[in-house]
């Protein structure tokens, strides 16, 4: 069993498929939308900085932005469902092949590390006025931090009951937050390495007390799964993925919304696709965490025009991954036995994705009415009413090419 040439013969394939929807994220026109949305957030972040003083909590703020980035360390480990079949039993020749996905993990979130970074330092540097040298010192502590944690959350793995990793998250999360801000706070150095030690001792407890246990096959190749599918998520932003597939679960809960659909033929489409919207993770928490993030990000900007561009965006971001419950049901031959005019289902899909969209204009709406921001309230309302107009046509077009 050569684990090296596997992990190779696994990275190439992750890195075609990678590839394969790169290419149409960077030619797509929401690319370019994009970079002018970062533009604008750049600027009103440079000007918005101008603004600091040395009372402002910098310290406190990046340390719990940065702590939530090293706190988080999965490892891409490539691995497929039939592997624990196949390589279960050779899970002692693998050591190599699982180093080398530690590795791999822990340059790519270094880089991603970096880059909030590399954000977050003119805000530091404008309340505290830190160099170089400052800097340079606590982006080698991020690092080196990074790995302990890395090697935490692999041992972690190794443990069948799932509190156990929820608990070692909630403790590097404090750990983590507490050893950068005494770190950019500039306090005793004792201070500091009281953290960074309790990290280290986290570290070899994991190492010692898992020496026996044998990898959680199940549990490595249900993460890989989520993390392919959140890049399937953001590609579907592009293009179409037809290897997007959720998860779902009953939620009894949210039947009363059901019986807002009136009952008769005309609306059988609507009540399975309702259902269906519903009881997948990919849809009902889509919408929830898009909007989430759009209000937190319109309290940010104070600009009218920034609200409206940010309601457009995010309400295009959330239409066009609701749009693939279309094809759903595509393989059950008993939809398309239903007696009623094929062009009825594809309406209950518009009309469903619109109520959505509906949703989360109301959102975007009564958070800048809290806020006290009235006329961006309105902006807003009439940019989200205009939009959803424009994507029931939008998404009939899209819809035929599926």
């Amino acid at each position: 069993m050569n684990s090296q040439g596997l992990w190779n013969e696994r990275f190439t394939l992750y890195s075609r498929e990678l590839q394969k929807y790169l290419k149409y994220i960077f030619n797509g026109h929401l690319v370019f939308v994009m970079i002018i949305a970062l533009g604008g957030l750049g600027y009103y972040y440079s000007e918005w900085i101008k603004t600091l003083d040395s009372s402002f909590p910098a310290a406190l703020i990046i340390s719990i932005v940065l702590g939530i980035f090293m706190t988080r360390s999965p490892v891409s480990t490539f691995l497929k469902e039939a592997d624990m079949v196949f390589l279960l039993a050779l899970e002692t020749k693998l050591t190599g092949y699982f180093k080398r996905s530690i590795i791999l993990s822990l340059v790519l979130q270094s880089f991603l590390l970096l880059i909030v970074f590399i954000v977050s330092m003119p805000m530091y540097s404008k309340v505290t006025n830190a160099g170089s040298t400052e800097f340079l010192t606590i982006l080698g502590l991020m690092i080196i931090t990074k790995c302990m944690n890395i090697g935490i959350h692999w041992y972690v793995l190794k443990y069948q009951e799932k509190s156990t990793a929820r608990i070692d998250a909630l403790i590097r999360l404090v750990l983590n937050v507490v050893l950068l801000y005494f770190a950019l706070a500039n306090v005793n150095l004792l201070l500091i390495i009281a953290p960074f030690i309790l990290l280290f001792a986290l570290l070899m407890y994991y190492k010692k007390s898992t020496e026996k246990k044998s990898l959680k096959w199940e549990v490595l190749i249900e993460l890989e799964g989520k993390r392919m599918m959140n890049f399937y998520r953001f590609a579907n932003l592009f293009t179409d993925v037809p290897s997007l597939r959720g998860k779902v679960a009953r939620r009894k809960w949210l039947d009363w919304l059901l019986v807002l659909i009136p009952y008769g033929p005309n609306s059988s489409y609507l009540y399975l696709y309702a259902r269906t919207m519903l009881r997948t993770n990919d849809y009902a928490g889509l919408v929830v965490r898009l909007t989430f993030i759009g209000a937190v990000i319109m309290m940010a900007f104070p600009s009218i025009w920034a609200t409206v561009f940010i309601t457009v965006l995010f309400l295009y971001m959330t239409g066009i991954q609701l749009l693939p419950v279309w094809r759903q049901h595509e393989l059950k031959i008993w939809v398309s036995l239903y007696p009623l005019p094929a062009k009825m289902r594809q309406e209950a899909v518009v009309r469903l994705v619109s109520y959505f969209l509906c949703v989360e204009v109301i959102a975007f709406t009564i958070v800048m009415l809290v806020t006290g921001r009235f006329m961006a309230a309105a902006a807003s309302a009439a940019a989200g009413v205009l939009f959803v107009i424009f994507f029931k046509g939008y998404s009939r077009k899209r819809m035929t090419s599926f």
